[in-house]
């Protein structure tokens, strides 16, 4: 919802800049408080990680948010399961079971379902926007084994001030570009503050924390709520229109992820009663 009231107004390349830019503010200022040294040997290891996970799939989702409604962008967001699942198990750090295939199956069907059945038409442009979210969402996948590799050489609070640093650094040229083509609101500079203090800078720092004791999958299994919300507040707060294939594409990726990750709530549910004394 913040992307779609920020990213018209600065353009995709100054708001991926500035929300960057802040979130390395906000993570530089509790490096110093906390007394942490910045991990400068790792610059090469943090600046791919920072182009995988921070500054390509930000521009992507930005540029999306021009075209895409809020709902589509989080529905298509949770994908990123699915792509961390299949990198996991490339890398070693998992494996691919049937199970989990049909999950990745199920969830690229649930992406066909919305673009196709969703209440945008499917234009050339919302197609492009459509892969742009995919593609940001694989970006995440790929770079979560990567970033568990990470956490057992450098602190989690070290990677995600480093991370965003090197990927302000490769989004400046393109943020300078753009700059005279900027526009600013009161709006877009509060949802641009939340973009950058609160959903990357703590969330990112917080993220790394819990990968560093959890599976890769699990760690990005998160993404699960990302469509509830999204496209709840776009509805309520943006006025997006819910179309049948929102639903039937959503309750496909939910489905897949479920499958992807081997989450059972009813399973849960059973094995908390039984353990009741």
């Amino acid at each position: 919802m913040f992307l779609r009231i920020a990213s018209p107004v600065f353009g995709p390349n100054v708001m991926a800049a500035l929300r960057i830019g802040l979130a390395t503010l906000t993570l530089t200022l509790i490096m110093a408080a906390m007394k942490q040294r910045w991990p400068w040997r790792h610059w090469r290891e943090l600046t791919m990680l920072g182009a995988l996970s921070v500054a390509v799939p930000f521009l992507l989702f930005a540029w999306a948010a021009l075209r895409l409604p809020a709902g589509y962008s989080a529905l298509l967001n949770s994908t990123a399961v699915v792509f961390g699942t299949l990198a996991a198990a490339w890398m070693k750090e998992d494996t691919l079971t049937a199970r989990k295939l049909t999950g990745c199956v199920l969830g690229f069907g649930g992406v066909a379902l919305i673009v196709r059945l969703g209440p945008v038409a499917p234009t050339p442009e919302v197609l492009l926007a459509a892969l742009a979210c995919i593609g940001a969402a694989a970006c995440y996948g790929v770079a979560t084994p990567l970033m568990k590799r990470a956490t057992k050489r450098m602190e989690p609070l070290a990677i995600a001030a480093g991370i965003h640093l090197a990927s302000l650094a490769l989004l400046m040229p393109g943020a300078a570009w753009s700059w005279p083509q900027a526009r600013y609101s009161e709006a877009a500079m509060l949802a641009l503050l939340v973009l950058g203090v609160v959903t990357s800078g703590l969330a990112y720092w917080m993220h790394l924390r819990v990968i560093r004791h959890v599976s890769s999958v699990a760690a990005i299994s998160p993404a699960f709520m990302i469509p509830v919300f999204g496209v709840t507040w776009g509805h309520l707060f943006l006025g997006e229109a819910l179309g049948s294939g929102i639903w039937a594409g959503g309750a496909l990726i939910l489905l897949a992820t479920a499958l992807v990750t081997g989450f059972n709530p009813v399973q849960k549910i059973l094995d908390a009663v039984d353990a009741r004394p």
